[in-house]
């Protein structure tokens, strides 16, 4: 059984224009645009006897039509419908329907209730939207067949498809606008360039809207295009870069096959023709004039020539060489100018070879060949590629600075040579022809110590100072030589710059001025235990002279040493040996030997060098323990250990005299007694008011304690800090004298004009009999400070001890 069993029989009718194509059916028969039905069984085949279907257009007359294989489950519909109206598509029928509405028609799939509805009652199938089969060329829907009241399936699912028909709706395109395109010039014709190719967005399968043909508007005859598949191809033989470069080719596709009423698309092609070497170089013109002078230096430029190539890129490239021509009896210049080739310009650089001298020749013809560096061989009939010019250049005199005669100079002098001798000569001349004199100067930063100077007309050079070979063996000066132009012998701006400089090396030559002396400084011991004949040192010399035949010292002593020896090895070398044994440190603790040192070169020179012995202590090998002043004491039986602990000792000594020295100090302390004429100095701090606080407002704690006097003075050009001082209680109330005195000052104060609109601190001298002790100025004593005894001030009281361990300690001072 096939799926669609249950519609038995099912009817499909299409509606469609008849002004549009209609598929065909299987039986090869077009669609009319009469209602066509068809049934089927359940083997999904046409009946062989087909009933009659009636329409509104047979006026109530029977219709018969012939049978026909029509498929049903494919409908075909119309893109870019632009009715008024929905696009109708078809009808779906069962045979179930008896036209009484019992019958629902359900429609599911691609677009069902958006793009396509159907009538639920009717079957018919209409499009709701414009459709466009290049966004989707067909649809795949499910419809069924149910009851309406019941809502049971009367058919099972059937599937089929909407097909959108094509029109030609889509013109060609071309992926881009415009394409470039290269082709080498002078290619054979026919030659490929571009394939361009464009689509068509209508259905390819389906009649010619798709079907495209390619041909060309604008770029004849130079190409042409192959209809079919769009290749683009030279059309002319030959075609030259150098008249024509670029080219611009239009090309049209049009589908329909390219028939009339077509629609097409077109592209542009920017064809560019590539060099290639069929231009050989050429020089425009036969000859050239160069000129250059004398003066000239080798490698520069002499001028330049070029030929033309009208390639482009390497194929214009150029090589020159200069030709060598021996027939021309001399002018031929190969051997003195060269050439090459400026990349950037193609151009060909002669220049200076050798060099050039005016006065020997002045004319030189050359003969400059060019050719392409590549050649293509396909266009070497085009040729020859290569081309000949001649050059003649002319050397223009010049004035040349003067040349010397050799370059460099090396003089060789004695060190010993007097101030003021020729040591040597520099000669030079004027290459012109004019024959100009010369004038010779040194070069004065080359010989920043003046040590030699030069005679300006002559060029001899003569030393201004002693030489010494032992501080400066070269001396490198330079010498200068200038023409003398007027008869002027100074260098004038006119000919400044022809100055010739020449390198003089002057060797300073050795002779024996030095006197040999030690090689090093020698550290030399000898051991108490030492036997004699036992060698302590070997020496040598050295000289700063440099003999022919090299150095030769001799060594010997000034005196006859009781102690020590000398021996000379003959190699530059001696031994110091010892005369005797038994050395002791207690004794002598070092000796000196005096060392006489002679050369053998002429006139001898010698020195005496003095050697230091030490005198050590040494073990039974020979090898130093000490020779220093701790082994003398070690030898006396003190250890180590023992000069630390006597060395500590002393520091402990030290310490504690230094210690009683700042305890002595401490008690000599300045009394409160300054002198004689002192009185007891004593502080008031007086506040806003001081008289109207009463006569009794003071402090007698402050007057007797100068610490506190000192510690709160207050200066009377300033605001005091503190308007409620502390006050210390008075330990004696009745100070009838002090009271009177300070009322009298206070009051004195208070009636200056001179005094400070505020509250200051006074200080008042007082001579006070209220005291306990009295009065302690020395003014009413008749004995000296000497003859007084102070041991009383330890019974006053707690307030005078410390001017009681004053006076007391002092007193006991001055009987130590």
């Amino acid at each position: 059984m096939t799926p669609c069993h249950h519609l038995l029989p099912l009817v499909v009718l299409l509606l469609l224009d008849h002004t549009v194509p209609l598929p065909m059916g299987e039986g090869g028969q077009n669609v009319t645009d009469v209602a066509d039905v068809s049934y089927f069984n359940e083997t999904s085949t046409p009946q062989t006897d087909a009933p009659v279907a009636t329409t509104p257009q047979t006026d109530g007359k029977i219709l018969h039509r012939t049978k026909r294989g029509w498929m049903w489950n494919t409908f075909v519909v119309m893109e870019e419908y632009t009715g008024s109206l929905d696009q109708y598509v078809g009808k779906l029928h069962s045979d179930k329907d008896r036209g009484d509405g019992s019958v629902k028609y359900v429609l599911i799939g691609d677009g069902a209730g958006v793009v396509f509805e159907i009538n639920e009652t009717s079957g018919d199938i209409h499009a709701k939207k414009r459709l466009d089969r290049e966004e989707k060329a067909y649809y795949v829907l499910r419809a069924q067949a149910v009851n309406r009241r019941t809502g049971q399936p009367l058919e099972d699912w059937s599937n089929f498809t909407i097909k959108i028909h094509d029109i030609n709706d889509n013109e060609p395109k071309f992926s881009r606008d415009t394409y470039q395109a290269t082709v080498p010039e002078m290619s054979e014709v026919g030659t490929s360039v571009i394939q361009v190719t464009a689509t068509d967005a209508d259905d390819e399968d389906y009649g010619n809207s798709a079907k495209l043909v390619y041909s060309i508007l604008e770029g004849q005859p130079y190409f042409s295009v192959d209809a079919n598949t769009g290749v683009i191809r030279t059309s002319l033989p030959d075609m030259q870069r150098e008249n024509r470069e670029k080219y611009q080719v239009v090309i049209q596709a049009k589908d329909m096959a390219g028939q009339m009423g077509g629609l097409s698309g077109t592209t542009t092609i920017n064809v560019t023709l590539l060099d290639v070497n069929n231009s050989p170089p050429r020089f425009l013109q036969t000859g050239y004039r160069l000129e250059v002078p004398e003066s000239a230096k080798v490698g520069s430029q002499v001028g330049r020539v070029k030929a033309n190539d009208a390639d482009i890129g390497k194929n214009a490239e150029m090589r020159y060489r200069i030709v060598g021509d021996d027939r021309r009896n001399g002018h031929d210049g190969s051997d003195m100018f060269d050439v090459f080739t400026d990349g950037a310009t193609q151009e060909a650089v002669i220049t200076v070879k050798k060099p050039l001298d005016y006065e020997t020749k002045r004319q030189y013809q050359l003969k400059v060949d060019v050719t392409n560096t590549e050649l293509d061989p396909r266009f070497l009939h085009l040729g020859p590629f290569t081309d000949r010019a001649t050059v003649h250049v002319a050397v223009k005199d010049a004035d040349e600075p003067p040349l010397f005669t050799r370059n460099p100079y090396i003089i060789e002098v004695q060190e010993d040579t007097p101030v003021g001798s020729s040591i040597g000569s520099v000669t030079a001349r004027d290459p012109d022809a004019d024959n100009h004199p010369v004038r010779y100067t040194i070069d004065r930063y080359t010989d920043l110590e003046r040590l030699f100077n030069i005679d300006p007309i002559n060029g001899t050079i003569f030393t201004l100072q002693p030489l010494d070979r032992e501080l400066n063996k070269w001396h490198n000066i330079s010498v200068a030589a200038s023409e003398i132009k007027f008869g002027s012998p100074k260098i004038s701006p006119n000919n400044a710059g022809q100055i010739t400089r020449v390198p003089v090396f002057i060797k300073v030559m050795d002779i024996n001025d030095n006197a040999p002396e030690f090689a090093m400084f020698y550290e030399t011991f000898v051991c108490e235990n030492v036997k004699a004949g036992q060698l302590i040192q070997t020496i040598s010399a050295v000289d700063t002279d440099e003999p022919l035949v090299g150095h030769k010292f001799v060594f010997s002593l000034s005196t006859i040493n009781p102690n020590f020896t000398i021996v000379d090895n003959e190699d530059n070398t001696a031994r110091i040996l010892t005369r005797r044994g038994g050395f002791s440190r207690r004794e002598t603790s070092s000796y000196t030997l005096p060392v006489v040192i002679s050369d053998n070169d002429y006139p001898i020179q010698s020195s005496t060098s003095t050697l230091t012995v030490r005198v050590c202590a040494c073990d039974s090998r020979g090898n130093v323990q000490s020779c220093s002043t701790e082994a003398l004491l070690l030898s006396a039986g003190l250890s180590t250990g023992a000069l630390v602990a006597i060395l500590l000792c002393i520091i402990i000594l030290l310490m504690i005299v230094v210690l009683f020295a700042a305890l002595r100090r401490q008690r000599k302390k300045e009394p409160l007694i300054i002198s004689k004429e002192g009185v007891l100095a004593t502080t008031w701090s007086l506040q806003a008011r001081v008289a109207a606080r009463g006569p009794h407002s003071f402090d007698i704690g402050t007057l007797r304690n100068p610490e506190v006097m000192e510690a709160n003075k207050l200066r009377r050009d300033i605001l005091p800090e503190m308007l409620f001082p502390f006050r210390r209680a008075s330990p004696i109330k009745d100070n009838a004298d002090i009271r009177d005195f300070i009322s009298g000052r206070l009051a004195e104060n208070d009636s200056d004009p001179t005094a400070p609109p505020y509250d200051s601190l006074a200080t008042y001298a007082y001579e006070g009999s209220g005291s306990l002790a009295e009065s302690l100025s020395s003014l009413e004593s008749a004995a000296t400070e000497g003859d007084q005894d102070f041991e009383y001030l330890s019974h006053w009281g707690p307030q005078f001890r410390k001017l009681a361990d004053m006076y007391i300690g002092k007193d006991t001072d001055r009987e130590a």
